[in-house]
């Protein structure tokens, strides 16, 4: 079988940049695996038997990887010319001190934001190791998890462990003989509803506010379609994943 294809596995496709992200990606003749709360009608129409959406809750990521792993065992992975997952959704809690928390929105965070990329990216490996294709595993960080604020203990710490995962990650895909290439890759700084919460929230529980609102009224926010765009770029270069932790502004 003459591989005619390339696969790719979104979570967070419905909205912001991963729906512009998944709208591209389908431009661009890949199949589409979008993992999401909400199915997206026009990334349906778009894709048509391209795409196929699952709608399910990243929170409870084990039954996610194990569905996950169930749908890659029954396809041929002659089939696909690379196989490719973008760990994308991620949360923020409320934006107050850690000891105003609620646990459950705590709890929340950091199972769709650190567990699920997690369990998904051993499922997908797992389940794709005797495929012959390119396999590539990016998720999708930020800034955030290199830089320590106040107020956003969970986002944060979701970010690092993203980080530190994927440079965990690098090593063992490493030592295999076709070991995917991975990378923890921070987008910038983008117009999203994530943005929208930032700068909206009460400035006494978030000193931080007011640089967001700065950099949205200064118009220093790249457009979702853009940070699409310059994501999906960095993921084509053939040197992705020769550093696990990475900025999409780095140089080529």
């Amino acid at each position: 079988m003459t591989p005619s294809s390339h696969l790719t596995i979104l979570t967070g496709a419905s909205r912001g940049m991963g729906l512009a992200m998944a709208r591209q990606l389908l431009q661009g003749g890949h199949h589409l695996l979008c993992i999401a709360r909400q199915a997206n009608a026009e990334l349906q129409q778009l894709g048509g038997a391209h795409c196929t959406q699952w709608q399910a809750d990243l929170a409870d990521g084990a039954a996610v990887a194990a569905r996950l792993d169930h749908w890659l065992s029954g396809h041929h992975g002659a089939r696909w010319a690379s196989a490719t997952l973008i760990n994308n959704a991620g949360v923020i809690p409320a934006l107050v001190p850690l000891s105003d928390s609620d646990p459950a929105e705590l709890a929340r965070a950091l199972r769709v934001g650190l567990e699920a990329p997690m369990l998904l990216s051993a499922a997908f490996l797992g389940a794709t190791a005797g495929w012959s294709g390119q396999r590539r595993v990016l998720n999708i960080s930020s800034g955030l998890g290199r830089r320590a604020q106040a107020s956003q203990s969970a986002y944060c710490a979701a970010k690092a462990g993203m980080d530190h995962f994927t440079r965990c990650l690098a090593l063992d895909e490493a030592a295999r003989p076709n070991g995917a290439k991975v990378c923890s890759l921070a987008p910038g700084v983008i117009d999203t509803d994530m943005q929208a919460q930032l700068r909206g929230a009460d400035v006494a529980r978030f000193p931080d506010q007011g640089n967001f609102a700065k950099m949205h009224t200064g118009g220093q926010l790249t457009s979702p379609e853009e940070a699409a765009a310059r994501v999906l770029a960095y993921l084509a270069r053939p040197d992705f994943g020769a550093n696990p932790v990475a900025d999409v502004r780095d140089p080529a």
